[in-house]
């Protein structure tokens, strides 16, 4: 599936691709579809995806049919989880120990494909080698949870915190899951529909139906008898809510605000609160290599589950489809199987 502009995914046949010096090509054996893909698709995103066309998709796990000249650490035949970026490892950021925010982040696409050929400095930095036993399925959701992760660590959770993560769609409800594997207290704040049904049925943590709510806040302190949360997390990209999650701590709270909004958007802050109650607000983006290992560590130790949120599975024809399924709210996670 090869991506040539905003509304423009087309079904393309491409030659295998063969690896260069340094490269691997991976059979892809599962692909997730991801939030980012839909809004890449609806406005691009110069990014990730600075020149056009290019192939699509970012989430994936498979097996290593060809290796290329000077690679030692992976053979043919090997299954990995391969994150969809690699830092440069020598500007500042990398060197002080930040590489999600690397000044030549190399962001790699083409997951919606039977075949992904994976750039030299990817396969040095950040692939993951897999048991025999671990589904790939399981195996692909690496990215998106390494990036749950950064967002639960940029927020210091601890046990016995509250933590209130607005949104309940797949990254919201990742979020929970690391949360509550930290033993915190989750409360997941969304919209009525078979999505939060979904999420409620997962056990992930408390649900908060914002459509049968007149102030969110308030049911917030309430549930928390009156202080406030702990940590509140962002994971829907919309001003107003990051609003929320700001109101929604207690003294000493941190914010993280995990969502993307849209660019030149805002929000209003109240600095008196801010300042006397020592309020930590938080941008989290992307993940580190040290979090993909983790993350599939996670998934293979079975110490995280994410199968649940794979409502649907599709051949690869049915990309489009699967991602405007997302847009409407229709799917969480599609699995799709080349």
């Amino acid at each position: 599936m090869v991506f040539h502009g905003p509304g423009d995914l087309r079904r393309e046949e491409l030659p295998v691709p063969a690896p260069g010096p340094g490269e691997v090509v991976l059979r892809i054996e599962a692909a997730l579809t991801c939030g980012t893909d839909v809004k890449t698709l609806r406005r691009g995103h110069p990014v990730m995806i600075p020149v056009i066309p290019t192939v699509f998709g970012h989430e994936f796990a498979g097996t290593v049919t060809a290796v290329g000249a000077g690679v030692r650490h992976v053979r043919e035949g090997d299954r990995l989880a391969a994150a969809n970026s690699a830092p440069c490892g020598e500007c500042p950021p990398c060197l002080a120990g930040r590489p999600n925010l690397c000044e030549d982040l190399l962001f790699v696409n083409g997951a919606y494909g039977e075949y992904i050929a994976l750039p030299a400095r990817l396969v040095a930095k950040n692939v993951v080698p897999l048991s025999p036993a671990l589904p790939a399925a399981r195996a692909a959701f690496a990215e998106p949870l390494a990036c749950a992760l950064l967002g639960v660590e940029r927020g210091r959770v601890e046990s016995g915190q509250t933590v209130v993560v607005f949104g309940h769609g797949p990254l919201g409800c990742l979020l929970g899951m690391v949360a509550a594997a930290r033993k915190a207290r989750v409360l997941i704040v969304g919209k009525d529909g078979w999505r939060l049904g979904r999420v409620r049925g997962l056990g992930i943590g408390e649900c908060l139906d914002a459509t049968q709510s007149a102030n969110v806040v308030a049911d917030i302190r309430d549930m928390t008898g009156g202080r406030g949360a702990d940590v509140a997390i962002d994971a829907t990209g919309r001003p107003e809510i990051w609003e929320q999650a700001v109101d929604a701590v207690g003294r000493g709270g941190s914010v993280v605000f995990f969502g993307g909004c849209a660019p030149g958007t805002s929000i209003r802050l109240e600095t008196r609160r801010t300042h006397y109650e020592e309020l930590a607000l938080l941008g989290a983006f992307h993940h580190t290599p040290e979090l993909i290992r983790r993350a599939v560590e996670l998934v293979e130790s079975g110490a995280l589950v994410p199968d649940g949120l794979i409502s649907h599975r599709m051949a690869l024809e049915d990309v489009r489809r699967a991602l405007d399924m997302m847009a409407k709210g229709d799917a969480l996670k599609v699995l799709i199987e080349p």
